[in-house]
């Protein structure tokens, strides 16, 4: 027996902070979301699995048309079709919207009450799963500890939106501990809310099978769902099935060798080319580089991220493929040598380094620069603010970390051209 987990699907969900490169792939990103579904139920009929489980976020809260409740129908179906029944849980971002919980569901699918866990049974197959789907987006209980009792002598699947011990990075819902779902006595634990894909093999099989497609770089890497065999009341294998159609990748470039922008460029260009190279298969790739290290070409390139990811962009372009964008560049260098080089000099920047060793200690200068900054902050949208941490830094008056940070930058860059 076998079959498909999957959770965190986020139907339509927009891939996030794209809208402002235009020589994004528009077409693709749109629709990587269900594109990634669409090969994930052609995985689940190909490989004649016996159900499939989703637990948890189905959509992506609310949707601004009906074609997207459709298009799940029209998958349904497929699946219908074949004979394969769904067994969906809802999540935070489920329960945020109200056409979900609104929406007729085709005959195969099979969805978890919210007032309270329920299990649906399959006779022929001997499997019991148990669940409750979010009634609020903000459900803190923890919910495992009021799910049924095992069904003797059953495969006994709990399927639960959680956040799990230890998960920090995601909101803390329906939290609890690996301890308690194996304390339940279930063979299988199919969870959704975390994105990364992690498998704990224990008492209990306790896995999250990640997100089926990345939607930003924080979700880099492989995308995808789990295949479950069972024989019997005893889970045999967890294998993942990768579906997504894009794939995030951060490339951190170590560019401390270089001595000017055009050894910066060049050293990119070949840490692309050695991702191609070994890439698996010819899977788009969204990247964002990371230049690293101690150079002497810091001062240069200090304010450039923009001529700089056009120079990187063309570099991807010279490798001749279509499938390398480039999301981001990122400048994380350090001067090379120590700011007592500075201090020898007897110029104009050794002088503002002793100004700037000092200035987030100096009430006046540190009024006077916020009072500068905001008259440029207070001209940008609020979803601009949100979206750069630093801009809400400014307007909270906190500038010591960005004076820290920015005057090594500064003062290299003034050395440079000095």
């Amino acid at each position: 027996m076998r079959f498909i987990h999957t959770a965190d699907i986020h139907l339509d969900s927009p891939l996030v902070g794209l809208a402002a490169y235009p020589d994004a792939p528009a077409h693709l990103l749109r629709t990587a979301t269900r594109d990634a579904f669409d090969n994930l139920i052609t995985e689940a009929i190909t490989e004649k699995v016996d159900f499939m489980v989703i637990a948890g976020d189905l959509f992506d809260g609310n949707w601004k048309d009906f074609n997207t409740g459709i298009y799940f129908a029209r998958q349904m179906g497929r699946l219908q079709a074949a004979g394969i029944p769904v067994y969906l849980l809802l999540g935070n971002h489920d329960a945020e919207s109200e056409m979900t919980r609104k929406l007729v569901l085709p005959a195969n699918v099979h969805r978890f009450p919210s007032n309270k866990a329920a299990t649906f049974e399959i006779p022929a197959l001997r499997v019991a799963l148990h669940g409750r789907s979010f009634k609020d987006a903000a459900t803190t209980d923890n919910l495992a500890v009021h799910y049924p009792e095992p069904v003797a002598g059953w495969l006994n699947i709990g399927v639960l939106h959680t956040a799990l011990e230890g998960n920090n990075a995601h909101a803390n819902y329906a939290p609890c501990s690996i301890a308690e779902l194996e304390a339940r006595g279930y063979q299988y634990w199919a969870l959704g809310h975390v994105h990364e894909h992690r498998v704990w093999r224990g008492a209990s099989t306790v896995a999250f099978c990640g997100n089926l497609q990345g939607r930003h770089i924080r979700e880099a890497g492989p995308r995808g769902a789990l295949l479950i065999t069972a024989t019997g009341n005893e889970i045999e294998s967890v294998e993942r099935l990768v579906v997504d159609v894009l794939r995030w990748h951060a490339l951190p470039v170590d560019v401390s060798a270089c001595q000017d922008l055009a050894d910066v460029v060049r050293c990119v260009g070949r840490g692309m080319e050695a991702l191609l190279a070994q890439a698996q298969d010819e899977r788009p790739i969204a990247l964002r580089v990371t230049m690293t290290g101690a150079c002497h070409a810091h001062g240069q390139l200090f304010g450039l991220e923009a001529q700089l990811r056009a120079e990187v962009l063309a570099q991807a372009a010279a490798l001749g493929t279509d499938r390398l964008w480039v999301e981001k560049v990122r400048v994380d260098t350090t001067p090379h040598g120590s700011g007592d080089v500075l201090a020898a000099r007897s110029d104009a920047v050794a002088d503002l380094q002793a100004l700037l060793a000092q200035a987030d200690t100096d009430p006046a200068f540190m009024q006077g620069l916020q009072d500068e900054l905001m008259l440029m902050v207070g001209k940008l949208p609020l979803e601009v603010i949100s979206a750069v941490p630093v801009l809400d830094d400014i307007r909270a008056g906190r500038l010591q970390p960005l004076v820290r940070a920015t005057a090594p930058s500064l003062l290299a860059h003034l050395a440079k051209v000095s």
